[in-house]
Parts: structure tokens; sequence; C-alpha cells
């Protein structure tokens, strides 16, 4: 469902919710230097000398590491919280080499109960008591950044860190988003926030300035929508406190890109595969339309990624035998389609064949690549309650909820459908936001929101290059000032190039 959030419904909504539930000076490299006495034959004390001097780098090396503090943007979801795990030996494995002192290293899912732990600055106060008197940096990454321990201790060893620094590989918008509040309208390329998976970092005396001020400013009930312009936002003050400063070290190349060689970072930017990918006829596709968009969203639908699908239903508010698309008979409302998407459901678990592991239920003007999602589901156990998609999130800083933003596609594993149904929690109104109302019922269930920063909410467009590029998306959303035919061949398709029209085509992505 599209939205632009703050707006005066879902304010509606958040009442009935609460109701339910100069640069800084170089460090220089340490390295061996050897003086020979002029006229001296004998050369056995240099390999000494420069094992000394190594083991001299080595100690230095582990007493900064010990001032750093790794932490792993990390998901309780099974598939997730291995990787993250993954990661966290293998910092651990490189810090062991360096010395006895090994680095605290956290997984975020496993730091706190607080729903909204995975927006981070509802932590900043405990990273604040624990860490800092004892530490310099605290570090963020995903658990698909791959980090060179000596490359990134040299990179943070250029700043001060006893100043207050915010660090990280650099994004900014072309144009302004509504995904971003349409914030910088004028220029939104003055703006830079981190791309995550390159890792970013803070440094001590900015963590306990956060922390003082979350104290007496506590985070407002308020949407999260893209949370790394919504950090640096925060910490940016209006100007009050530190921009961004971009790292050339803090990368997103792929680890065996002939590019990182400087890079103390890098990324992972391959489509998860876990052996096969599922069956097509694993994966139930419901798309929700409405009388006056069959004819123009729907035909795009069956131009591009319906041909992908195996079992694939039309629910409408009429039933069109040319779709052909089926009559819930449940109204069609303006906002919300709730009460539609709670009778899609119920037919998945009583209609469709009980062997159909995997539900997804996306929007008429929805672009989403099955090919790839049936890939990316081959990493998730249907026996486990999944509930799949782009990440959002309402009131995290007051015990709020997370939930899957519809437009990009939610994915639900068999087993996530027949707990939501077999529990009360259920729409308080036809017209309510589906997305939200679902994320607070799993929520209330106790079953974690699984984020996946491959389904988009919005368009191409919408998301800054350099954010994309490490991407190999699953869905985007909206049909609006483009034309989603080309997106969907230029991002979405299984091919680089496709067949349309019986013409070979290819599309540039920079024309997008």
């Amino acid at each position: 469902m599209s939205r632009e959030p703050g707006c005066k419904r879902w304010l509606f909504f958040a009442a009935c919710a609460h109701l339910c539930f100069l640069l800084p000076p170089l460090r220089t490299r340490a390295f061996a230097v050897s003086v020979v006495p002029e006229g001296a034959e004998d050369e056995t004390e240099l390999p000494v000398l420069q094992k000394s001097e190594k083991s001299g780098t080595n100690r230095k090396l582990s007493r900064e590491l010990k001032e750093i503090v790794f932490i792993i943007q990390s998901q309780s979801n099974s598939f997730h919280s291995k990787r993250a795990e993954d990661l966290k030996r293998d910092i651990l494995k490189q810090a062991a080499d360096l010395g006895k002192e090994l680095p605290a290293v956290l997984l975020i899912h496993q730091m706190d109960g607080h729903e909204g732990a995975w927006t981070i600055l509802p932590l900043m106060r405990d990273f604040s008591v624990t860490y800092g008197r004892n530490s310099s940096w605290i570090f963020f990454c995903e658990e698909d950044t791959r980090i060179q321990v000596v490359k990134l201790l040299e990179t943070l060893g250029r700043f001060d860190g006893s100043k207050e620094w915010f660090l990280g590989k650099a994004l900014y918008d072309e144009e302004s988003t509504i995904i971003h509040h349409y914030a910088f309208a004028e220029n939104p390329t003055v703006f830079k926030f981190p791309d995550f998976a390159a890792g970013w970092a803070l440094s001590i005396p900015l963590v306990n300035k956060l922390a003082k001020k979350l104290k007496s400013e506590p985070l407002k009930s308020d949407f999260t929508i893209d949370l790394k312009h919504e950090i640096a936002l925060y910490i940016w003050q209006k100007g009050e406190g530190p921009h961004l400063t971009s790292v050339p070290e803090f990368c997103t190349d792929d680890v065996n890109s002939y590019k990182v060689d400087h890079c103390a970072t890098t990324f992972s930017t391959f489509l998860p595969l876990c052996g096969e990918p599922v069956k097509k006829e694993d994966v139930f596709v419901a798309v929700k339309t409405c009388r006056k968009f069959h004819g123009d969203r729907i035909p795009v639908v069956k131009q591009t990624w319906e041909r992908e699908a195996a079992l694939i239903e039309y629910y409408s508010d009429y039933a069109d035998i040319s779709i052909p698309t089926i009559d819930l008979g449940v109204p069609n409302t303006d906002r919300g389609h709730c009460g539609k998407t709670f009778a899609i459901l119920e037919r998945f678990l009583n209609h469709s064949s009980p062997r159909t592991p995997w539900l997804v239920i996306v929007d008429d003007d929805t672009l989403i690549s099955i090919f790839r999602l049936r890939k990316l589901l081959s990493c998730y156990d249907p026996n486990e309650p999944v509930f799949l998609g782009e990440r959002y999130g309402y009131g995290l800083g007051t015990g709020g909820y997370s939930y899957i933003t519809g437009g990009g596609g939610m994915v639900f594993s068999r087993t996530a459908v027949q707990k939501l149904l077999a529990s009360k929690c259920r729409c308080y109104s036809m017209d309510a936001p589906d997305d939200m109302v679902l994320g607070m019922c799993f929520s209330g269930l106790g079953i974690p929101i699984t984020h996946s920063p491959l389904f988009h909410q919005a368009r191409p467009m919408d998301y800054p290059k350099g954010y994309l590029s490490h991407q190999i998306p699953v869905s985007f959303h909206k049909h609006w000032n483009i034309d989603p035919v080309k997106v969907y061949f230029t991002w979405l398709a299984p091919n680089t190039e496709q067949s349309l029209n019986g013409k070979k085509v290819g599309y540039n992505r920079e024309d997008l």
C-alpha cells in the first residue's frame, strides 16, 4: 500500500494501535627498520629485529582493537542469525591473531528485548553506559559486510577518537523522494547518509552526546522508513551535530573485485541461494486490485512478471472473467485494504493446496521478480513462522512495532499464516492499513519481522544509485511517472535481455 507517512489517517491509526497493544592527525603505520653498523657483515639479527617490531605492532593493534565495539545489525530468523554468527566468528578469529584481548562483538537482535532495537538509537544510552569510558569507537555493520580488521584499525586510526565523528560510505539523493519526506528538496545532494552495507562508525564522544540527548528528549512516536537516512538526520540535528564524513576505505565492492585492495570493508553482492530455488508450485501469488485498475495496471503484470508465477490469483471488488479476477465479497476501500488482505489469508489457508508453503501478497502496481524470490526463499524454512519483506517501523522509540510495508510485497510462510489466523488479532476496520495491522498482530504473537533490503516500497529513482549498485533487487513499487515495463526489464527480468513482443530489448539503468 502506498502512503505519505505522517499524514492524518496514520495519526488516527496510531491512536488505535496504542489502544490495542580539518582532518585529524594522521597516525603513521609501524614498519620494520634495521640499522646495520658500517662494515658489519653479520645480518643474522635482521629477522629478529623484524619479529620484534611485528610483535610491537601487534600489541599496539591489539590495544586499539580492544577499544572498538562491533555491532552486527542482525536478525533473529535462523538464516540471518547464522550469517551474523559466522561474521562474528570471523572478526574474533582475525582479532585473535593480533593479541589476547578480544573486542566486544555484539548481535543486535540479542541485545535487547525492545522491539525497536534494530533502529539503534534506542540503544545509545546502553552503549554509553557500558562502553563510554573504555572504548573509542562503535562500529556497525550488516551480516554480509566483510571486514579486514587490520585495515579497519588503520582507517579509524586516522581520526582523533576524542572528538565527535560520524563515519561511513556516503549516499545521497539525486532528487527529493517520498521515502525521505522530500527532505532538502532544493538540493538533496547536499545531505549525506551512510550505506550500512559498507559499515559505519560513531566515536564514543558522539555516542555519549546522543545518549545524553535521548535521556532529556526521548524519541518521538513516528514512522521508521529509511533508518540510515533518519539516523543521519538525528545526528546532524539541523546543523548542531556532525555531518557524515565519507571514508573511502568503507566499500561495498565484492571481496573478489580488483577495486578492494584499499578497502577495510567489502560486501557480498550476490543473491542468497541455499540449495535449489523453491519450486514454482511452492509459491502462491495473490494480487490485490480493484475494478478501476483492471484496464491499466493488470496488463502491466501480464506483460512482465505474471509468466514467472505458476500459481497466481487476482483479487478484486469485481469478478472479471477476462483477467480473471475473484470477488472476495469485500468492498473496495480507498485506503488500507485490511479486510481484503485478511480474506486473502483465509482463502490461502482454506482453499489452496496444503502443500503450498509460501504466500506472496502484492499490489497491482508492484513489480516483482518471482524468479529471484524463489532463489531467496531457498534460504528460509517454511516450517518457521516467516513474515518477510521491507521492514518499516511505527512508534519504536516508545514501544511500537515493526511491519512489512505492503507495496514491495509481503511474503508469508504457511506456518506464519496459520499462527496469525489462529489468534484473535484482526482488522479494527475494513479500511485499516493492512501492513501495519499485520505488523501489530505478529508483534503481539512474538513473531519477528524478517527484513530484506531487496524488496522496495518505491521506484528505482527513489533510491540512491550507490545503494542499488550492490543489490540484486526482488521488487519495486508504483507506476507513477515511469514506464513500468521498462523498469521491470531493466531491473527485475530473469535475464539481462528479454524478449518483448518478439524483440530483444536492453535498457540502461542510468536512464531510470
